[in-house]
């Protein structure tokens, strides 16, 4: 079994957490415990500590497990101190390794240092409970820092995404899975396996969190049953035809999905990413205005892409097209095998299309929620 790891996140996270505890005792704490949003709890080692009477500053050691992280063993550092001009805010930023956002439709605004919301949220969580255990009332600036990062930043998507001057501190989960993609492919076909001998011959596949999110808020249906498939969209349509399935239903985010459109099979961005330039032809084939699409050629995001798009009226038809040419492709794949449903969405717009069968398997999914309960 492989060795999962933890976030920049909860690293940074579990050093605010001692920081303040150290502020407020006055004793030093070599070790610090934090839960993580998927509710593994984190034991994080304490290093580097330097304290003072109004600041307290140490470092946790990030280690990504047994996934190839470039960011695995850098030192994740948090500055606490108080600050008495407030009450009960806990006002985080950015310092030294830790890039700021320079371009729009990323997690952070522009301007912004790239410490995403989750990061932001266990970091608040963790020392406001440090602070009602001292009972203390007073705001707390928390500055996050990153030995080395701006020079491992280069190694990552960070200046291409328009995140420069250090690496993001991330993480929805709090934990970092590894990433072997023997061990994905392994643990996909034993999902699609498990379905299939329950007596299933269609199944929900999305790639990630993000898809079974959208589908509880949408359409009330936990994707409990789905499969993820991450980004190996092409090898789990090759499973799921080996093992006899019929019918597929696809949801997924604009990011990965109109890399399908234009025929990719593996959506992970070393592999390939025509994004823009799909969604840039799909705009030409429909008469949309250049100047807009010479403004989703230089987006970083689909989210923001998609906001360009949305000015246009020709809006809708293009994502409907796009839903449409996804789930030709994956027929395609299959070799005319299986019939496949499409839904996509957009995190901040909801869903922007559906192929024209997938309300039918929709209803297919959710019968047989309800059936079991």
């Amino acid at each position: 079994m492989m060795r999962y790891g933890f976030t920049t996140g909860s690293c940074a996270a579990a050093a605010s957490k001692a920081a303040i505890y150290m502020l407020l005792s006055g004793c030093e704490k070599n070790r610090i415990t934090i839960d993580t949003p998927k509710g593994i709890p984190y034991e994080a080692e304490i290093l580097d500590i330097k304290r003072s009477c109004d600041e307290v500053s140490c470092a946790v050691k990030k280690d990504g497990g047994d996934d190839p992280d470039v960011t695995s063993g850098l030192l994740i550092y948090s500055s606490v101190k108080i600050d008495k001009s407030s009450e009960g805010k806990v006002i985080i930023e950015g310092g030294e390794g830790v890039g700021k956002v320079t371009k729009p439709g990323l997690d952070q605004k522009v301007g912004e240092y790239a410490i995403n919301s989750v990061p932001r949220l266990m970091i608040e969580k963790e020392v406001r409970e440090i602070c009602d255990l001292f009972d203390m009332n007073d705001s707390v600036k928390v500055t996050i820092s990153v030995s080395g990062g701006e020079e491992i930043a280069q190694k990552t998507f960070n200046p291409k995404l328009g995140i420069e001057g250090g690496i993001s501190i991330i993480g929805t989960g709090g934990i970092v899975e590894p990433m072997s993609t023997q061990a994905l492919l392994d643990t996909i076909k034993i999902e699609l396996r498990q379905r299939k001998e329950t007596g299933f011959d269609y199944v929900a596949i999305s790639p990630g969190n993000y898809g079974i999110d959208f589908m509880k808020n949408s359409y009330g249906y936990d994707l409990d049953k789905s499969v993820k498939c991450s980004n190996f969209i092409g090898c789990t349509i090759d499973m799921a035809c080996e093992l006899g399935f019929k019918e597929v239903l696809y949801v997924g985010h604009i990011g990965k999905l109109i890399k399908v459109a234009g025929g990719i099979m593996n959506t992970h961005s070393k592999e390939a990413d025509c994004r823009m330039e799909i969604t840039s032809a799909l705009a030409i084939k429909h008469d949309v205005e250049t100047e807009l699409i010479k403004q989703v050629l230089e987006c970083v995001t689909m989210e923001e892409a998609c906001k360009i798009l949305k000015q246009s009226d020709k809006f809708e038809i293009i994502m409907k097209e796009a839903a449409e040419k996804v789930r030709k492709n994956l027929i395609s794949r299959s070799g005319g095998k299986l019939d496949v449903g499409c839904i996509m969405f957009s995190k901040e717009l909801g869903e922007l299309a559906k192929s024209d069968n997938s309300e039918r398997l929709i209803r297919k999914l959710i019968n047989e929620k309800n059936n079991i309960d």
